[in-house]
């Protein structure tokens, strides 16, 4: 089943993914980031790009009917690895217990000029401590 979140940009052109998918009690994130029509939101700052990117996916988790500790893998991608530290800040704003696996790696660009960091996610509704 399709998800979406309000406060989450649908893709810009219908019908090419889905911003957020679930089969069964398994939910799956597209790449999300900070893109917005007037540029990234938070600018050239990687934290709060990251800050609006986890944002949204904590948005599209919980629509997904999900509890953001029910996320268990996380791909990061960043144009700069040097700015590691400032996403790290960011995650440690949204996670608590047992943290989800991750792959953190550095590209030559995202798909629009001046985005720093996307984030992919998946995981299984239920599937936290305490759920």
């Amino acid at each position: 089943m399709r998800i979406g979140a309000d406060s989450v940009p649908e893709p810009p052109r219908p019908g090419m993914f889905s911003n957020a998918r679930v089969y069964g009690d398994h939910f799956f994130l597209s790449g999300m980031h900070a893109g917005a029509a007037e540029g990234p939101v938070g600018g050239d700052d990687t934290y709060a790009q990251a800050t609006e990117t986890f944002r949204r996916v904590r948005e599209l988790t919980e629509a997904c009917g999900a509890r953001v500790d029910d996320i268990l893998v996380l791909r990061v991608y960043l144009t700069d690895i040097n700015d590691k530290g400032a996403v790290g800040k960011a995650r440690s704003e949204v996670f608590s217990g047992d943290f989800p696996c991750s792959t953190l790696v550095e590209v030559s660009a995202l798909v629009d000029p001046g985005l720093k960091v996307e984030i992919e996610a998946q995981g299984v509704i239920g599937s936290a401590s305490g759920s």
